[in-house]
């Protein structure tokens, strides 16, 4: 049996038009190639389909069934071609997204996810929340189409793009004697407890925040160490010490924090877009990148 779309095609126009003439134009073709077509599919089926007068065309009981199932294959098919071009297209499917803690945060990134939402609704957008440094296992292997890190030194399989760069602030709580000053230096901030990242902890600020404070000679008096950012703004809001995150955070507005300006023109942080070198990226994967813009590739 070699039945194909067009010969289904051929038949529901009949069947509907119950007329070879109205059918042959209604599909663009001439009659007789129509009439040709019909009777050698009811040779391949082994069945009538179609019981013809001279004046009239009917369905036989055979060709009422074959044209419901006909209807169905079409609609199927047609299903399954719109599936697949919109999956192509990136309108369907999934974005695997890995965010540092600090990513939503940035409005930025919360202004494109939030159009990434609006435009490609039917996409499924998984967010991963991890550590820079636990991000780059599972964009090798694909477990993460892109991800959102702090600078942070990659392997070659990996490419990048830079998201943002942002200042970085010092952080004091409203009574401490520096919270008037209208910016400082690192320098002011070396004899004062500093609340900071553990090293255990994958952040990419913690070489980012320690990387700018030996570049300038200082070496911070880390009295409490933890592995969130929140933490940290949660032990300055308490009166615990100080510290410098980037300049995002302030988004979450804790009245017990004052934010200085630094003085150093570097207090810089950069958060990159990260994906395999090695794999092909989605169409969901390129929107979300054209979105956040096109900075320089690495």
């Amino acid at each position: 049996m070699n039945i194909e779309l067009r010969h289904l095609r051929y038949f529901v126009a009949v069947a509907e038009e119950l007329h070879f003439g109205r059918a042959a134009a209604r599909l663009n073709i001439s009659q007789p190639p129509l009439s040709q077509q019909i009777l050698l599919l009811e040779e391949q089926i082994g069945a009538r389909l179609l019981a013809r007068t001279n004046r009239s065309v009917s369905l036989t009981a055979a060709g009422a069934q074959f044209l419901a199932d006909a209807r169905q294959i079409l609609g199927q098919v047609e299903t399954a071609a719109s599936r697949a071009a919109r999956l192509h297209l990136g309108e369907t499917g999934e974005l695997r997204l890995g965010l540092t803690a600090s990513a939503p945060f940035i409005k930025t990134v919360s202004d494109a996810l939030l159009l990434y939402r609006q435009r490609y609704p039917d996409v499924h957008v998984q967010t991963q929340e991890s550590h820079t440094r636990e991000q780059i296992g599972p964009l090798g292997d694909g477990s993460l189409d892109l991800g959102l890190m702090r600078n942070t030194p990659l392997p070659d399989t990996l490419c990048w793009r830079v998201a943002l760069r942002e200042p970085m602030l010092a952080m004091v709580h409203h009574s401490h004697p520096l919270a008037g000053r209208a910016r400082i230096s690192l320098r002011e901030l070396a004899a004062e407890p500093f609340v900071f990242f553990d090293p255990l902890a994958g952040t990419g600020l913690y070489d980012d925040i320690l990387g700018l404070l030996q570049r300038y000679g200082v070496t911070p008096s880390v009295t409490q160490e933890v592995g969130e950012a929140m933490t940290i703004l949660g032990l300055v809001a308490a009166g615990l010490g100080v510290s410098i995150l980037p300049a995002s955070y302030r988004r979450l507005r804790l009245e017990e924090i004052c934010w200085l300006p630094l003085e150093e023109p570097d207090a810089i942080s950069e958060l990159w877009l990260v994906w395999a070198k090695h794999r092909e990226l989605s169409a969901p994967a390129r929107h979300f990148i054209e979105l956040l813009g096109e900075p320089s590739l690495s």
